[in-house]
């Protein structure tokens, strides 16, 4: 059942092919650089795209713009603290504004960062703090047919292999993404969580949730853990986050809002250390980047975000796309996660190697045959890690309909139908940042 209805409609078009043909060359190849008005069905991301409620719309209208002391900072505070169970918050102008100010605290030179899965970012902050990021995703993460309910865990036999190998005094952080981006969306057991705890502390290490997604997470706990059926949504986020010394969070995930993010903990020291960092690359502790209107948006947001309908909603949502698209034909990464459905690039275009980006080519033909925006996860954004040839479809909250998805899974159809005619594409220029390349680098057919 659908758990809500629309007050505000936006027009949106279909560019001509030709349009397309040339938005996409322009564009060099990579459909970051495309124009929003450029795209129909635009599934790039669900990072600060979905729609705002009439209560976050009035939130906004109320929001404290002082710049120190703000009555909407202690409306996110509450939030924070009635939602997910912490006590102090510095608040960031979105998720990477609080990787860098939680991981720039942890983290120093030649240190070791385990995470189930890294995704982009986050990987290029344990990077850029000059330590090395280590995955640790269970046995069968990377299977996408087999239907395992936590595909998403943190694998303890992986962690302790590589303590063995570096030692307990290099490993300061361990991180548990949930659910996790970079395999699929797939969620993380509270069981596992808590062998995760248990795992930091045996080597003295800090333990933090990456909490972007932590409601979807917490929808798929109730349906799959025995444990926790029947358990409300907000229990269940609060039992699950309640292991993590800290956690990182982008508001434009869960936090149902445009902007924003922040780091939260029970830790005294550590909330000292990280506001301190975060006056210096983020703003005042009250605001930390963010208008005080996006303050009071997101504490809105937080709340609605483990309201048990739309928890309901949003999965069944995303399965019903997903079976869409399976329906077509389309190979896909399953069972779906919460916030998108992940195509497998290299069945779908099965002629191309990974050196010729099957992803990043799936791209750009969704985009070329029906105005569809998505994003390659595969070799192109994960340079020189081993992980298979995805293509992300991330449903914005609250935003499109039945329509819109069948409209896409036509579309993926008709390139699966055509596949043989799709060439691979080769990179004509990147930043010196490999990490992140996928944001910027320019590409180019191999062949007509």
């Amino acid at each position: 059942m659908v758990a809500y209805k629309t007050k505000v409609a936006e027009r949106i078009h279909l560019p001509s092919r030709d349009r397309r043909e040339r938005a996409l060359a322009e564009a060099g190849y990579n459909v970051f650089n495309l124009d929003a008005e450029d795209v129909f069905v635009d599934l790039l991301t669900d990072s600060g795209t979905g729609a705002m409620s009439d209560a976050q719309w009035a939130a906004v209208m109320r929001g404290d713009e002082s710049y120190a002391g703000s009555r909407s900072f202690d409306d996110l505070e509450s939030a924070v603290r009635d939602v997910m169970g912490f006590s102090r918050v510095v608040p960031t102008h979105q998720g990477r504004g609080a990787e860098n100010v939680l991981y720039g605290t942890l983290l120093s030179e030649g240190d070791v960062a385990l995470n189930n899965t890294h995704f982009d970012t986050t990987r290029a902050h344990v990077a850029n703090q000059g330590a090395d990021p280590v995955d640790c995703p269970v046995e069968g993460a990377h299977d996408l047919a087999t239907d395992e309910p936590f595909k998403g865990n943190f694998s303890l036999e992986r962690a302790r292999s590589v303590v063995d190998e570096v030692g307990a005094e290099r490993v300061p952080l361990v991180i548990s993404t949930i659910t996790n981006n970079s395999t699929a969306g797939q969620p993380v057991s509270v069981e596992n969580t808590r062998r995760v705890r248990d795992f930091a502390d045996e080597i003295d290490a800090t333990f933090v949730i990456d909490a972007c997604r932590f409601a979807e997470n917490a929808g798929f706990v109730r349906r799959r853990e025995d444990e926790f059926d029947g358990a409300a949504i907000d229990e269940i986020a609060r039992e699950q986050l309640g292991y993590a010394d800290a956690i990182v969070m982008s508001g434009k995930k869960d936090g149902m809002a445009n902007a924003g993010g922040f780091v939260a903990t029970d830790d005294e020291a550590l909330f000292e250390r990280c506001k301190q960092r975060a006056i210096l690359y983020e703003g005042f502790p009250t605001y930390g980047g963010m208008s005080g209107r996006d303050v009071a948006a997101l504490a809105v947001g937080l709340r609605e975000a483990v309201e048990e309908a739309y928890v309901a909603d949003r999965i069944d949502g995303v399965r019903a796309f997903a079976d869409l698209l399976e329906d077509a034909g389309v190979p896909i990464y399953t069972p779906p996660g919460g916030h998108a459905v992940y195509l497998d690039a290299g069945a779908a275009l099965p002629h191309l190697d990974s050196d010729e980006f099957p992803g990043q080519a799936l791209v750009c033909e969704l985009y070329r045959e029906g105005g569809v925006r998505g994003v390659e996860l595969g070799s192109f954004a994960f340079p020189d890690t081993d992980r298979p040839e995805l293509v992300r479809l991330a449903v914005p909250r609250r935003t499109y309909h039945t329509e819109h998805f069948e409209h896409v899974a036509e579309t993926a159809a008709t390139v699966i139908e055509k596949r043989e005619s799709v060439a691979g594409l080769e990179i004509t220029s990147e930043p010196e940042n490999r990490e992140l390349r996928h944001f910027t680098a320019d590409l180019e057919p191999l062949s007509d």
